[in-house]
């Protein structure tokens, strides 16, 4: 990322999507927010959940942001244009949790981590997988300046370097120390039932978790 800051697309205007809007917002981001189509009067809930946040349809969103976020239940994911999102680094901020979604059969029987059942959907798309181990209401209670002895850690998975490094130095931003935890597959450690999902870790603590639960190249 360059000085200029980029502008966030986010998927999602539940509790998830809208946390992120406000603390984008105050890291001087500008952010646009798409919702489902159901949501009625979106732009009023935006107006006052997210002031400052922008409405727009999904197809526009995907032209004007520069970095996506999909922050929607994994049961609503597959209405997300993924199609669109070639060449865009997108953060997958999913979770599959069966008392929401309820019982996916053909998820619990598939040996990836959803992000990779997503990344496949558009292999074009630069997926990364993180925030999805932190909870809506610590977003916000749990962010923090750089350089704070007490900041929580999150990590950045994904198979192309140069997208995990534009996602860490958002969670940077964002408030929280980034670890870089490699490939994709990698990610089977932040999903919910798993070492780092909703753990409260410095760097170093996570960066070690994520080291004994790398899987093995090859």
């Amino acid at each position: 990322m360059t000085d200029e800051r980029p502008v966030i697309g986010i998927f999602g205007a539940g509790k998830v999507g809208t946390a992120l809007a406000r603390l984008l917002l105050a890291a001087g981001y500008e952010v646009v927010l798409s919702g489902s189509p159901r949501q009625t009067a979106l732009d009023l809930l935006v107006s006052v959940v997210a002031p400052g946040a922008r409405v727009a349809d999904p197809a526009r969103l995907v032209e004007d942001a520069d970095l996506i976020i999909v922050a929607v239940p994994f049961g609503k994911s597959r209405t997300v244009p993924w199609e669109t999102f070639d060449g865009k680094v997108v953060v997958d901020a999913t979770n599959y949790w069966p008392p929401i979604d309820g019982t996916i059969p053909a998820v619990d029987e598939d040996p990836r981590t959803t992000s990779e059942i997503h990344a496949a959907i558009n292999p074009r798309a630069r997926i990364v997988k993180s925030l999805n181990h932190l909870g809506y209401h610590e977003m916000e209670d749990d962010a923090m300046p750089a350089g704070s002895p007490l900041r929580r850690a999150l990590a950045v998975v994904g198979d192309d370097a140069d997208a995990r490094d534009l996602v860490a130095r958002l969670i940077d931003d964002l408030g929280f120390d980034a670890v870089d935890g490699g490939r994709l597959v990698n990610g089977r450690a932040l999903e919910p039932g798993h070492p780092a999902f909703g753990r409260e870790l410095s760097a170093s603590e996570l960066a070690a978790l994520m080291a004994d639960e790398r899987v093995p190249v090859g």
